[in-house]
């Protein structure tokens, strides 16, 4: 079969002008033309196109798609499995960064109007602070960030010992479902860490169900969240984790 360039455009979601310079610059180079002289596309050209956009999302300029495509020595299959590669190591860092970020946020939402000896009352010792200058950098600009800057700056000392107190109450009912067995995936679980989430929203910032999800994958790969829970019950990080994200496939 052949496509159009108006078909391909819309299978592989660029534009028609996109797939014209393609062509102009050597890059892709429809296999056949119609009688009236338009741009038909084989599956071929399709397979190249798909290895230039997986390339492109990569952040690789053009010349560089066009040397890798090009070169005598690489087979359709050494391209995928190069793409592979580097999209994985892309997932992993991504996962990092969301992580490292939503660290930030939940230790920025919690007593950053204390004075340090107050703060290290309340939560013993972590310090809320201590990710203040990387958040304000990454996330200082968005709503989540002023709503967790405007909700704060209301809490008094009590308020926040109250607010503690209350999290503390949710952990240790899903210590409790740990305890007795009950599997992270159930609805009492996701029901708990829902709870969980609805709490942040409530006192904190917007928690949308992705980023409960960070946030659960944070407990277990920050070791200062992971010992806070441990110390509920061991095994907590991980099963708060887990009943999180299943809590988020059920709400999205």
């Amino acid at each position: 079969m052949s496509y159009s360039v108006g078909q391909v455009a819309g299978f592989a979601g660029v534009t028609v002008r996109t797939l014209h310079h393609y062509d102009e610059i050597g890059l892709l180079s429809p296999s056949a033309r119609s009688h009236a002289g338009h741009r038909r596309y084989d599956d071929a050209d399709l397979d190249r196109l798909q290895r230039i956009l997986f390339y492109r999302e990569l952040g690789f300029p053009l010349d560089e798609v066009a040397a890798l495509l090009d070169d005598p020595d690489a087979d359709p299959q050494e391209h995928l499995r190069r793409q592979h590669d580097l999209l994985t190591a892309r997932i992993e860092k991504l996962q990092k960064m969301a992580a490292a970020v939503a660290t930030a946020m939940e230790a920025r939402s919690m007593g950053i109007n204390l004075t340090p000896e107050e703060k290290f009352e309340v939560f013993g010792d972590f310090d809320p602070d201590q990710y203040a200058e990387e958040t304000e950098r990454r996330w200082g600009g968005t709503e989540a960030y002023k709503e967790s800057q405007r909700r704060a700056a209301m809490y008094t000392k009590e308020d926040w010992k109250r607010l503690t107190a209350d999290f503390d109450a949710i952990h240790h009912r899903m210590g409790e479902l740990l305890a007795q067995g009950v599997p992270a995936g159930s609805e009492a679980a996701m029901d708990v860490a829902e709870e969980h989430r609805r709490f942040i929203s409530r006192h904190h910032y917007e928690c949308s169900y992705e980023m409960h999800a960070c946030l659960g994958e944070m407990y277990v790969a920050d070791e200062r969240f992971t010992a806070t829970y441990e110390a509920i019950r061991p095994g907590l990080a991980a099963y708060m984790r887990d009943a999180m994200l299943a809590n988020a496939v059920r709400g999205s």
